[in-house]
């Protein structure tokens, strides 16, 4: 690949995409060039090493190989790629082509991975890549965010940081399974990042994103009296872990369906993943959240509560 333009008459003009590309002659011209005593300064060796291969390797080396001449320069990438995908101009366009530009880095990868080669790609069609853009246009469309973070299971390191956390410590309260906290910690994890990004990207406003939170707080507010309402004195801590654990299930599905933004749709993690955040900052927060029907004591005094746990 080269922003020059290969010179007619030379191996490297054959050996362009189109009908002018003939590999036969490309190879007898690179023959005489290797063979060539005043052949280029600093590449005998590499000639040398082309006329050791035989008449057949060195037919499906030069067959292997295509020049792509007259190639935009790096600073003119973006804009021709655009026009070639039929890219409006929006003040999205820029974000369209990074998805679109990372979702071919991954295509790319999987092209060329041989770690398992019953599942390896063997290529990309126009369609799929027209039906890609297409997705991510309409991410972009009317009042919806974008949405640019892609779920996958976090590892067990990207768990384990988030131990001492009272995200975390909020969900054990109410005796939920590793499995459960992991799953929970997913959408917690991927929500953050999402709403970074639209701050970083002016897709939303902080007081945007407190308006949203503040949605969450009374659905999780009326979930919470629901459920707490029973709750005596003399309760059995299981009873407590069980209402709680109901607590967040009902929260969990109240919010997956508000939207970061009237008149919106939101991916149901980033209610869930948003919630969790809240539950996060509980011991700062001046209208916290929890799911144990006693987190807000819990909350203020979490050393007490570990070392309980440990006795």
């Amino acid at each position: 690949m080269t922003t020059q333009i290969a010179a007619e008459g030379t191996f490297p003009f054959v050996l362009r995409r189109g009908p002018h590309r003939n590999v036969e002659r490309a190879l007898a011209r690179m023959d005489e060039v290797a063979k060539d005593a005043e052949g280029p300064d600093g590449t005998l060796k590499d000639r040398q090493l082309f006329l050791q291969l035989t008449d057949a390797e060195r037919y499906r080396l030069v067959d292997a190989i295509e020049i792509c001449d007259g190639s935009p320069v790096m600073s003119d990438l973006d804009s021709s790629l655009a026009k070639e995908l039929a890219i409006r101009a929006s003040p999205h366009r820029d974000a369209v082509l990074d998805q679109i530009k990372g979702w071919w880095y991954r295509m790319s990868v999987g092209l060329l991975e041989r770690k398992d080669e019953a599942k390896r790609r063997v290529s990309v069609s126009a369609q799929e890549l027209l039906c890609r853009l297409e997705e991510i246009t309409e991410q972009f469309a009317g009042a919806n965010l974008p949405i640019t973070e892609t779920l996958r299971r976090l590892t067990e390191a990207e768990i384990a940081a988030y131990d001492d956390q009272m995200v975390v410590a909020q969900m054990r309260w109410i005796n939920l399974s590793d499995r459960e906290i992991a799953t929970h910690l997913r959408d917690y994890h991927y929500a953050r990042a999402q709403r970074s990004e639209w701050l970083r990207t002016f897709k939303v406003t902080e007081g945007g994103l407190e308006d949203y939170e503040r949605e969450l707080w009374h659905e999780w507010d009326h979930v919470f009296g629901k459920r707490t309402r029973r709750v005596t004195d003399d309760m059995p801590e299981q009873g407590r872990q069980d209402i709680g654990q109901m607590v967040l299930d009902d929260t969990m599905e109240a919010v997956a369906d508000k939207p970061a933004r009237p008149g919106s749709t939101t991916a149901g993690w980033i209610g869930r993943g948003t919630m969790h955040s809240l539950a996060d900052r509980a011991a700062k927060a001046e209208d916290p959240v929890g799911w144990h029907p006693d987190y807000s004591s819990r909350c203020q005094h979490p050393d007490d509560e570990q070392d309980e746990q440990e006795q």
